[in-house]
């Protein structure tokens, strides 16, 4: 038989290493890394073998990503990276970029991330559902926590670990102010392109947004402008230690300079390898595309100003001439609206360089630009093809849908 004693010594250690472990467990946010986790950051890890752990704001070690977070918990404090702005602003050119770095990681678009939040969003307006959200249990502080970690789950899974981690779906700066409320320790990066110039190549480039007239260039230019007065009031809401507004024009002329100070906002080792994306294009390692984002046929290229002023002289007269009032924010960001043609700067040494090869190879990039159209009508004429044999659909629709797919989606309350 156990004496009293006897039993009580054999408790005591019991007790305190049971609430050691739960007060490490809980309270403590440092990671368990299972040996699968680590076994892939040696065989899938970017370039680098010194991918293990990095830290937050607050010095706590914790794994950037994982394939295996069965073993892991990743909480909000991770440093994350967004990068927004309208599309065809240069937020895949500067995500593609920021992926040649060995220590982050951005990836495709998600496309899933800004639909969530768009979602959440119009709960929150609506007065109705956000009452029945309460009744039933589902407090701001529960939705906070779902929505985190979906994100995070979005985040640290759709591509390699890396040390940073990046997420571009441009219209998620339209929720930056909420974001930095779920991930404090993030940063965002608002990439502004001059809005003439925006609306020219969604129109061109047939990039479908929902909300956005196709046909209409001063719609277009409207809705521009009113997304951009969003975006901009949230940057301005989380000050500059929180948000950096980058200008395309300015990047393309003068990349060095400004992705020099983009990684110091960043706060991330500067890496010469960011000036040279197109080298790691595909690469084991290095930069996954997407076949269906419609920027990827153009970020394959060195940095270039080729597309500056594709706009100049394909602007309807009557929004030439109206510019002013049609789109205000040109002049907020610092455009010159009646700048027709515009003059944005000349480009540094380094991209004349750039320029030159480009010019000297203009076959063989033309080639690869071409390649990569096909394979995006291949796989869109495939899906046509599903569609109409499910015969679920009128064929006046499938293009739409299709189109939808490769496109943006905006809920009511963000058109």
């Amino acid at each position: 038989m156990f004496s009293f004693r006897s039993i009580r010594k054999l408790l005591i250690p019991l007790i305190s290493v049971f609430v050691i472990g739960f007060i490490y467990q809980y309270n403590f946010p440092i990671y368990l890394i299972s040996s699968n986790f680590l076994n892939y950051y040696q065989q899938n890890g970017k370039q680098s073998s010194s991918y293990q752990l990095s830290q937050d704001a607050k010095g706590e070690l914790f794994p950037s990503a994982s394939s295996d977070l069965t073993m892991n918990r990743i909480n909000r404090s991770i440093p994350l990276i967004f990068i927004g702005g309208m599309p065809r602003s240069g937020t895949t050119l500067l995500r593609v970029i920021l992926d040649a770095h060995p220590d982050i990681r951005c990836g495709e678009e998600t496309r899933v991330i800004p639909r969530l939040l768009g979602i959440r969003g119009q709960w929150m307006k609506s007065p109705y559902e956000s009452r029945r959200l309460i009744e039933a249990g589902i407090t701001s502080e529960v939705l906070d926590s779902a929505i985190s970690a979906f994100i995070l789950e979005i985040v640290g899974k759709h591509g390699p670990p890396a040390k940073r981690l990046c997420n571009k779906d441009p219209f998620t700066l339209r929720s930056a102010v909420y974001l930095k409320k779920l991930f404090p320790n993030s940063k965002f990066i608002f990439m502004i392109r001059d809005g003439r110039a925006v609306v020219h190549s969604i129109i061109t480039r047939k990039v479908t947004i929902s909300g956005f007239d196709l046909n209409d260039f001063r719609q277009c230019m409207k809705k521009w402008n009113d997304a951009m007065q969003s975006m901009d009031s949230q940057c301005n809401s989380l000050g500059p230690v929180n948000c950096l507004p980058v200008h395309y024009e300015k990047m393309v002329l003068e990349p060095e300079l400004w992705l020099k100070k983009i990684l110091s906002f960043l706060d991330v080792p500067w890496n010469e390898s960011v000036l040279n994306h197109e080298k790691l294009i595909n690469q084991p390692g290095g930069i996954s595309l997407s076949k269906l984002e419609r920027s990827t046929d153009q970020v394959i290229k060195p940095i270039n100003v080729e597309a500056l002023s594709k706009w100049v002289g394909h602007l309807p007269e009557d929004v030439v001439r109206d510019m002013s009032s049609i789109a205000p924010m040109l002049s907020v960001l610092g455009y010159d609206p009646k700048g027709n043609p515009p003059n944005y700067g000349k480009p540094d040494e380094f991209v004349v360089e750039k320029m030159k090869h480009l010019k000297e190879n203009r076959k063989q990039w033309e080639e690869k630009e071409n390649e990569l159209k096909k394979v995006r009508k291949s796989i869109q004429n495939d899906l046509i093809k599903q569609k109409e044999s499910m015969k679920i659909v009128s064929k006046e629709n499938l293009d739409n849908e299709v189109d939808q797919t490769i496109g943006y989606q905006l809920t009511k309350e963000q058109t």
